[in-house]
């Protein structure tokens, strides 16, 4: 008997032995738990982070490229207003004031003008030798037909064997007589105005590229030289930007390699900007963040888990207690339980800590979730707010009028009283909008002067009067800037105009649009469709 009770005794294990056990296995799990937690939380940042800043990137290069076209065309323009009566100009004449716009303007790799019969009658570089020819490619004839603006698709000329497109510009003489058009042409794989903006490009140091796609996707830029002019309308990118779309993604190249990607439009021309990264550059950036965490967790969590197992026999009840509490941190509300005292000193003010940290981050959540839902300038909800309520009333099937208010001619209160009085005059704007509507209605600043109302359970008619009582008071009201202020309203109703959020905002603003076109300082309801 005596020595089943030892073998039983044996086979149990030991109360600190289990809360040793209990203790390190929390210990490790918990930095597993983070460790994975840190990996999805950076991957989906760096992520975000990286296709922000491809689009960024991709909107600053589209914006340069309109701006430059817009030059190059305005450069053009100027050159056939000049050359209107070439007629009566020497030959040396117009190759010299093409040798002058050439290296003025550094545009264009070559110039050339072209009389309405189709001859060439100069060129700049001379060395092309085509002056004195007819024009032969479809291109240069197309140009020539439709006796207005034009920009070529890429092609190779048939004289010089490059890979180029033209712009040229219609030149009328004082009769209005078509008498040809003069052209600027960009040599893709040889030294042009594109490259000499885009050859240091900063997405370079974080491991991305660039390309540039005319309108019918083939390429017009890339560092590899060698691919110019090559389609690759298939790249689902690039697809979209001949769509007319812009925008950010995670896409897979023709060659199969993941990138994150972000393109966007050029107005001036309709070619596109892409901006890709691999996405092995977020995954390295992923493993040297990790082994960050690793180093600086380790030694501390092992200091942790060497304490907690001294004390595990002592401390294993409060401790328990603690580690449901703080296990739920981030998972489940939690609430912050009244302070007890323990009969362990460490145990005692640990808890105390805990209480008061959960207290702190509570606060500071809550403030951040005000300051995310709220307009700083003006103190009233912002756009994001806007648009949950809007949807809640709608799932709700609450009925509510929209008004849309834009305050008149604001950006000639900047230009003339400064920004700073502006704000001031923001500020008082949105005073009187909150002292007019009921509590329960919602008051948001939209964008920069312009400001929506919802006013739930309203009828239009009941929204028009609280938005003519706005409109009264701000005209009336002791201003700021020391000068009248005026606002222009649009209104609209769910569900009477549309039960979509999107298009009642987009209706609200097209009678918006209608009280500016009609005078300014009047309210406009939407119409019904």
């Amino acid at each position: 008997m005596l020595r089943v009770i030892k073998a039983s005794q044996q086979r149990k294990i030991s109360l600190a032995t289990l809360l040793t056990g209990l203790v390190s296995l929390s210990v490790l799990l918990t930095l597993t738990i983070l460790l994975i937690a840190s990996y999805q939380s950076s991957k989906k940042s760096l992520i975000d982070t990286t296709l922000t800043l491809n689009l960024t990137n991709a909107s600053k290069m589209s914006q340069t490229i309109d701006s430059l076209f817009k030059s190059m065309r305005s450069s053009l323009y100027k050159s056939a207003t000049f050359y209107s009566n070439m007629s009566s100009m020497t030959e040396d004449e117009i190759y010299s004031n093409l040798e002058l716009i050439r290296y003025s303007s550094n545009y264009f790799n070559s110039i050339a003008l072209v009389d309405e019969t189709g001859l060439v009658r100069s060129m700049s570089p001379k060395s092309i030798g085509s002056a004195g020819k007819y024009i032969t490619t479809e291109e240069s004839k197309t140009a020539l037909a439709l006796q207005q603006p034009y920009l070529s698709k890429p092609y190779i000329a048939a004289t010089t064997g490059r890979l180029l497109v033209f712009m040229s510009e219609p030149i009328y003489d004082m009769n209005g007589t078509y008498r040809g058009y003069i052209s600027g042409t960009i040599y893709l794989q040889e030294e042009n105005i594109l490259n000499m903006i885009f050859r240091s490009n900063p997405t370079d140091e974080i491991g991305s590229h660039f390309y540039i796609v005319e309108n019918e996707g083939r390429l017009l830029f890339h560092q590899d030289t060698n691919r110019i002019g090559e389609d690759i309308s298939a790249n689902q990118v690039v697809r979209k930007l001949i769509q007319g779309q812009s925008g950010h993604e995670q896409t897979v190249s023709l060659k199969g390699e993941a990138l994150l990607a972000g393109y966007v439009k050029v107005p001036a021309n309709g070619w596109g900007v892409v901006v890709a990264s691999p996405i092995d550059v977020v995954n390295d950036q992923l493993e040297q963040h990790i082994g960050a965490v690793l180093l600086y967790m380790m030694l501390p969590f092992l200091m942790l888990l060497l304490v907690v197992i001294g004390f595990a026999r002592k401390l294993a009840k409060p401790f328990v207690t603690l580690a449901d509490l703080v296990s739920k941190i981030g998972r489940d509300k939690v609430e912050i339980p009244e302070i007890k005292q323990h009969w362990n000193r460490e145990a005692d003010l640990l808890t105390k800590s805990i209480r008061y940290a959960i207290s702190d981050i509570k606060k500071q959540t809550d403030q951040l979730t005000h300051e995310a839902m709220t307009d700083p300038l003006t103190g009233l909800t912002n756009r994001r707010t806007l648009e949950i309520i809007m949807h809640q009333w709608m799932e709700e099937q609450t009925p509510f009028s929209i008004i849309i208010m834009d305050i008149d001619r604001f950006k000639s209160i900047n230009d003339t009283y400064g920004h700073q009085a502006g704000d001031e005059v923001l500020k008082h704007f949105a005073q009187i909008i909150t002292s007019t509507v009921r509590p329960g209605d919602v008051c948001c600043r939209f964008g920069g002067e312009e400001f929506i109302a919802l006013i739930s359970h309203a009828a239009i008619d009941e929204a028009f009067l609280v938005a003519e009582r706005i409109r009264h008071t701000l005209e009336k009201n002791i201003h700021p800037i020391g000068q009248p202020i005026t606002v222009s309203q649009g209104i609209a109703h769910y569900p009477s105009h549309s039960a979509s959020a999107e298009e009642l905002i987009h209706m609200a603003d097209q009678a918006l649009y209608k009280a500016k076109q009609s005078g300014r300082n009047q309210t406009h309801i939407a119409k019904f469709r």
